[in-house]
């Protein structure tokens, strides 16, 4: 059986500067960008064959997807 982990994500408290820096980039990118934190995260640093796997399974899901490196 593998062990199960939970983090706790909190959505992300953001200065007026910082709304607009993310919602220039939104802008510029076409994109919808949502900020959230969570102490010592460190995103995986995938490949091309790693992150088709990923959309793949976010797609057959229908969920968005974070990955993250584990201790």
């Amino acid at each position: 059986m593998s062990e199960m982990v939970i983090d706790m994500w909190t959505f992300s408290k953001l200065s007026k500067e910082n709304m607009d820096a993310i919602g220039a980039a939104e802008e510029k990118l076409g994109v919808t960008l949502i900020a959230f934190s969570e102490e010592g995260t460190k995103y995986a640093d995938l490949g091309d064959d790693a992150v088709k796997e990923v959309k793949a399974l976010e797609e057959k899901l229908g969920l968005s997807l974070v990955a993250l490196e584990t201790n």
